[in-house]
C-alpha cells in the first residue's frame, strides 16, 4: 500500500514535530532528548500537581501525544511504530514532569508496555520520585484470557486520571480512581482490513468479503473472521457481547473509536446503528464517533463502555484543553422540526393511469436501474464514479411513486418527475433533469407537442448547466435524439443518441461535469455515463413503439 512519508526511520520524529508546529504556541513542548528518546509533554506544567503520563508505540495516532494538555495527560513517551517506549525514554519524562506530589503512569497492557514502563518506575522510586502505574485490560475480545490487551477503553482513564489531577487530588486519590475507572471498562474492536506499515510490505489477510472481530490495535489477528454483513449486523454481534460485560442497572459512557481508515460518512451509519441497539438505553454519555486511538489506516473501529458514577460523568464532560478529545454528549433523541408545507395551490391533483405511459416510465426506471453498475464503472474512469447510483436513486423515487402521478397527463406527468428528481436524486444530474422536466412540462401544457416540449426543456437544461454539443455530457447524446425525435422517429432518435453518445469516446476533452478535472489519457476511448444513459432511455422507448 502507498503512504504519505520520506524515511521510515523518521516518520516518528517528523509527526510529533507536525504535531507541535500546528498545536497552539505555548501549548506544547518536547524534551532536547530528540530523537532517541520522544517526549511530549505540557509547555506549562510547574510540577504543582500529580503528573499523568501515558504513551506506547506511535501509529495510534492521536494517541498519545494528541492527549497532552490541561485536563488530561502531562506528557507522552512515544516508541517507534508499534513499539513500546524504552525504560530509559519512560524514566526521562517521569524526572521531567514529577514534582512533590508524584506521578501516576497509566499503561495499556502489553507486554513491552508493561515491562518498559514497569522498570522506569521501579527506578524512579529508587531516585526518591512518587510514582504509581495503572494497566489498562479493557478488550473482551478472547474470552478467559489471564491478560486482556489495553485498547481504546485506556482513554476513559486518561480522562479521568486528568480530571483528578487537575483539580488537585493527590496521588493516592488519582491513582485510586484510575484504577476503579480501568475495572470497569469494556472494549471490542472489528475491521474489514489489517493495517499497513509505513515502509513494510503489506499482505492483508482478510478475503474479499471477510471482516475480522476482536482484532488488537497493532493489526494482530482478531479472534474470529466473520462474513461481511450489513452494519446493523455487525454493530448486534458487538453489541451483544458488550451487553453481556455490563450490568443492565447501570448507566454508561459510549466510546466510538474509528481505528483509522473509516469515512465519516460510514462512522456515521455505525453510530447510528449503535445508538439503535438494545445496547443504547444503558448508555447516557457518547464520546465519538471519531478517530482516537487508532490502529494506522485500519478500516475498523472500536467500541468502549465505562460503568458511570457522578464522579465519573462529571470528569467526562469536563472542559480539557487536547483538541483529539472529542467533547462527551449526552444521550438523547433526535429533534425534528416540522417543514414549511406547500400551499394549497402547489398542492398535487388526484393521480390518473394509463397504461401505455405506465408500461413506458416502468420499463425506462427499471433499465436505468439494470445499469447501475456499468454506468459507476464508467464514471470511475472519467468523474467520480456515482452516475448509475445518481440515476438509479432517481429512477427509483419515480418508480415509488409512479401510482401519484397524473399519467394520463403528460405535462402534469413531466411537472412530477421533475420535482422528484429534484428531491431524490441529488448532484448536479439530479437538479439539470429536474430543470429539464420542469421546463417540458410547461412547454407541454401550452402545446401539446412533446418534441418541441423536450426540445424547450433541454434549451433551459443548458442554459443553467452550461454545456452543450461536444462538451462531453449527456447533452452530446440527448440534443441529437431531440432533434431527430420532431421528424416523430422515435427510432431515428435512438440511433442519433446512440451515435452521440458514441461520439463522446473520441472526445479528448470535457468541459463540464466532474469529467471536465480529468485528464485527457483518462478520458481516451470512455464514452459520457451521462450520454450512454441517454442513448439507453431511447434505445428503450423506441423498442416499445
Amino acid at each position: 500500500m502507498k503512504h504519505f512519508f520520506n524515511r521510515r526511520e523518521t516518520i516518528v520524529t517528523e509527526a510529533l514535530d507536525g504535531l507541535l508546529l500546528t498545536s497552539s504556541a505555548g501549548r506544547l513542548a518536547r524534551l532536547d532528548t530528540f530523537p532517541e528518546i520522544k517526549v511530549i509533554l505540557r509547555a506549562d506544567w510547574d510540577k504543582s500537581k500529580v503528573a499523568i503520563i501515558s504513551g506506547g508505540g506511535a501509529g495510534h495516532e492521536p494517541s498519545h501525544a494528541g492527549f497532552v494538555g490541561k485536563g488530561m495527560l502531562t506528557a507522552a513517551v512515544s516508541g517507534e511504530i508499534f513499539a513500546s517506549p524504552s525504560v530509559d525514554a519512560v524514566l526521562t519524562a517521569i524526572r521531567a514532569v514529577t514534582g512533590p506530589k508524584g506521578a501516576l503512569l497509566i499503561v495499556k497492557n502489553y507486554t513491552g508496555d508493561r515491562l518498559n514502563f514497569g522498570l522506569a518506575a521501579e527506578k524512579a522510586r529508587a531516585e526518591g520520585f512518587g510514582v504509581e502505574m495503572v494497566i489498562v485490560a479493557d478488550d473482551i475480545a478472547i474470552p478467559g484470557i489471564n491478560q486482556p490487551r489495553g485498547v481504546a477503553g485506556t482513554l476513559f482513564v486518561h480522562k479521568i486520571a486528568g480530571y483528578h489531577a487537575e483539580a488537585g487530588a493527590d496521588l493516592e486519590t488519582v491513582a485510586a480512581q484510575a484504577a476503579a475507572a480501568a475495572r470497569d471498562i469494556v472494549s471490542l474492536g472489528m475491521s474489514l482490513s489489517t493495517c499497513s506499515v509505513p515502509g513494510q510490505a503489506h499482505e492483508d489477510r482478510l478475503g474479499a468479503e471477510e471482516g475480522e472481530l476482536g482484532l488488537g490495535i497493532h493489526g494482530e489477528p482478531g479472534v474470529e473472521r466473520i462474513v461481511l454483513q450489513p452494519v446493523a449486523d455487525l454493530v448486534t454481534t458487538m453489541t451483544n457481547r458488550l451487553a453481556a460485560k455490563v450490568n443492565e442497572a447501570e448507566n454508561y459512557a459510549l466510546l466510538i473509536n474509528n481505528l483509522g481508515a473509516v469515512p465519516p460518512l460510514e462512522m456515521g451509519v455505525i453510530a447510528n446503528a449503535v445508538l439503535s441497539s438494545p445496547l443504547s438505553g444503558r448508555v447516557r454519555l457518547i464520546v465519538g464517533p471519531g478517530p482516537m486511538m487508532t490502529a494506522l489506516n485500519m478500516n475498523g473501529f472500536s467500541l468502549s463502555l465505562i460503568r458511570l458514577d457522578a464522579a465519573r460523568e462529571a470528569a467526562l464532560k469536563a472542559a480539557v484543553e487536547p483538541h483529539a478529545w472529542l467533547p462527551a454528549t449526552e444521550r438523547h433523541e433526535i429533534a425534528i422540526v416540522p417543514a414549511p408545507r406547500v400551499s394549497a395551490r402547489h398542492a398535487a391533483t388526484s393521480p390518473s393511469d394509463d397504461d401505455r405511459n405506465r408500461r413506458l416510465l416502468t420499463a425506462l426506471c427499471e433499465h436505468l436501474i439494470s445499469l447501475e453498475s456499468e454506468l459507476n464503472r464508467l464514471d470511475s474512469r472519467v468523474g467520480d464514479g456515482d452516475t448509475g447510483s445518481t440515476v438509479a436513486t432517481g429512477a427509483r423515487s419515480i418508480l415509488s411513486r409512479i401510482d401519484t402521478l397524473q399519467l394520463k397527463d403528460p405535462a402534469a406527468t413531466m411537472a412530477s418527475i421533475g420535482e422528484i428528481l429534484s428531491t431524490s436524486m441529488g448532484g448536479s444530474s439530479g437538479v439539470l433533469l429536474s430543470i429539464f422536466f420542469t421546463a417540458a412540462s410547461k412547454a407541454m401544457a401550452e402545446k401539446a407537442d412533446l418534441a418541441v416540449a423536450l426540445l424547450a426543456g433541454l434549451d433551459r437544461m443548458t442554459f443553467y448547466g452550461g454545456a452543450g454539443i461536444g462538451d462531453r455530457t449527456m447533452v452530446d447524446a440527448l440534443a441529437p435524439a431531440l432533434s431527430a425525435l420532431t421528424s416523430g422517429d422515435i427510432a431515428a432518435a435512438a440511433r442519433a443518441a446512440a451515435d452521440g453518445a458514441e461520439s463522446t469516446k473520441a472526445m479528448r476533452k470535457a468541459k463540464a461535469g466532474r469529467a471536465s478535472y480529468v485528464g485527457e489519457k483518462d478520458l481516451e476511448g470512455v464514452p459520457d455515463p451521462g450520454a450512454v444513459a441517454v442513448a439507453n432511455v431511447f434505445e428503450v422507448a423506441a423498442s416499445l413503439t
